[in-house]
């Protein structure tokens, strides 16, 4: 059974990519006034409280344009992007204060330096991802990582010279060498180890909230197939040892540009050895342990945006309650 509708991998809107070549598509779009528009600053976007739960704030050109003003330096621009057309074929943009990279980390945010519009909030996507309609959730995530791909992809990576936006956003152009780079994606294996128990491993980062656990996870590297990715990573980690490895399912997360692939693995070897590096502990659980771990507030398990959250709930048979908000 694979994990449906994870919280990211969500989206309704056209991505209409037919269109990222035609001329002058941006400039056309953000003369018009029916053009609805994300303003974007890192990976913060206005949204409006609602009782059926937040909505993003999608802006005529001029009006997301006053809302960044102030979070735009003199003599710079905004970075404009086509997302793609909704049903009643109404254009969609990302405008994002530039160079403005959403942070890493976990733990609270910095209010961007300007004012949302009246009756809006400012929220980023780790925040309201899960909480956002299906449209909006997959429009926010596609922003997030756009704008952070072209935040920190300014220059050539052939010739080092400074590159131009090019395809409606979605590729930027070298006028020295003539190369074209395009947005990256980096593809990451994140795992629920169950042993012949049926216990889960869990680990833990040195630099993350105190009692916060999650599930192994790692890069795949150059020449290596996803399920030799989940092994490596889980006994480079650990030193448990794996052999069937099962698909899930994936969802984007753009920070600042990774697809979580979600796989569950069989261990045959359950010694645990932790690196010391990426890992500062780790341990087994089985479901009645961790129920009380929970409760005791001993365990803290990621947020409900992330796969993470998923894969442990996949394996233990139902959804989890517990505090998970306190180290969002």
């Amino acid at each position: 059974m694979t994990l449906e509708r994870l919280a990211l991998a969500r989206s309704t809107l056209d991505r209409a990519a037919h269109r990222r070549a035609d001329p002058g598509l941006l400039e056309a779009l953000l003369s018009d006034p029916k053009t609805r528009v994300l303003a974007l600053h890192g990976d913060q976007a206005q949204v409006l409280d609602a009782a059926a739960g937040p909505r993003l704030l999608l802006q005529s050109p001029a009006e997301a344009r006053t809302t960044l003003d102030g979070a735009i330096p003199d003599g710079a621009e905004p970075t404009v992007v086509f997302l793609g057309q909704d049903g009643d074929a109404r254009a969609h943009l990302v405008l994002a204060a530039p160079g403005v990279v959403a942070p890493l980390g976990i733990g609270p945010r910095e209010e961007p330096p300007v004012r949302p519009a009246e009756g809006a909030r400012w929220a980023g996507l780790r925040e309201v991802g899960m909480l956002l309609d299906d449209t909006g959730a997959g429009e926010l995530t596609t922003a997030v990582a756009v704008a952070n791909w072209h935040a920190t992809h300014q220059r050539c990576a052939r010739c080092g010279d400074p590159t131009v936006i090019i395809l409606a956003g979605w590729a930027r152009s070298c006028p020295s060498c003539g190369g074209e780079h395009y947005p990256r994606t980096d593809p990451a294996v994140i795992m629920s180890v169950i042993d012949d128990e049926g216990r889960i491993l869990l680990g833990r980062q040195s630099r993350w909230p105190e009692r916060r656990y999650s599930t192994l996870a790692g890069f795949v590297e150059p020449g290596e197939s996803v399920e030799a990715a989940v092994r490596r990573e889980v006994a480079e980690e650990t030193g448990v040892v794996v052999d069937d490895v099962t698909y899930l399912g994936s969802q984007p997360w753009p920070f600042p540009s990774s697809l979580m692939l979600g796989f569950s693995a069989h261990a045959v070897a359950t010694a645990i050895a932790v690196d010391g590096e990426e890992l500062s502990q780790a341990g087994w659980w089985t479901r009645e342990e961790l129920t009380a771990d929970i409760a005791a507030r001993e365990v803290l398990l990621p947020p409900r945006v992330s796969i993470a959250r998923r894969l442990i709930e996949h394996w233990y048979g139902r959804e989890i309650t517990d505090a998970a908000e306190a180290w969002r």
